[in-house]
């Protein structure tokens, strides 16, 4: 696994988001690449990396990517491919870009499996070496999994982790949307985090058209199965 890098900023703060509970972290990543118009500098490069090559605007968008928002002095870690199994070596390359572009710290956004229906509620989690104050509830018990878990466990830098409940294995804008607008809070961004809400609605719209669709077409069989047997 390599990291490669066509700039190098130096004292940046580092936020990484990785696929994992309704891909809350990707989603938060994405958004503020594209709301900041951050630019790409880098990748990690990897043949054990799942070759996914997604096309946006035109432009390949590559597994592990490396983006910088020079307004806001801020290094985005984007990741759209599967990593399971490849945590450790990622968190070791993380760790790297930390060293390379001497990073004041790193962000880290997750989102965490929850039962419960209403609004999701955000969580924070600091190391020792960072002394952040989070908008947010205390995380006082929990399991950390990821690449995450991996750099809480191995690296000396200074880590703040925002998380953000969801009840869905689908995309989760809207918990999405719950760490964006504690992040921006925190960092003074100033991103509107709206976008994702409507988002997250117009995905429970089509989920329920789906929902309602497949109900009919279920009936639909039902009735004509029982019009046979009749």
């Amino acid at each position: 696994m390599e990291l490669l890098l066509d700039k190098k900023p130096q004292g940046v703060t580092i936020i990484e988001g990785f696929p994992g509970f309704g891909f809350v972290g990707t989603i938060s990543v994405e958004f503020l690449i594209e709301h900041l118009n951050a630019e790409k500098i880098g990748r990690i490069k990897s043949d054990d990396i799942i070759p996914v090559a997604a096309v946006h605007n035109s432009e390949i968008v590559e597994p592990l990517s490396i983006y910088y928002s020079k307004k806001k002095n801020l290094v985005f870690v984007h990741a759209i491919s599967n990593i399971q199994g490849l945590e450790w070596k990622i968190a070791k390359v993380v760790a790297e870009l930390c060293k390379k572009l001497k990073a004041k710290r790193i962000i880290s956004l997750e989102g965490i499996a929850s039962t419960s229906l209403g609004e999701p509620r955000a969580f924070y989690y600091t190391n020792k070496k960072a002394k952040d104050k989070i908008e947010a509830e205390d995380l006082k018990e929990g399991i950390v999994m990821g690449v995450t878990g991996a750099l809480l466990l191995r690296s000396d830098f200074p880590i703040s982790c925002i998380f953000a409940e969801t009840h869905s294995s689908l995309p989760d804008s809207r918990a999405a949307a719950k760490i964006i607008e504690v992040l921006d809070s925190y960092l003074n961004l100033n991103v509107d985090f709206k976008p994702l809400l409507r988002k997250a609605e117009e995905f429970e719209d089509k989920l329920k058209e789906l929902a309602e669709r497949t109900k009919d077409a279920t009936d639909q069989k039902t009735k004509k199965e029982l019009d046979y047997f009749g």
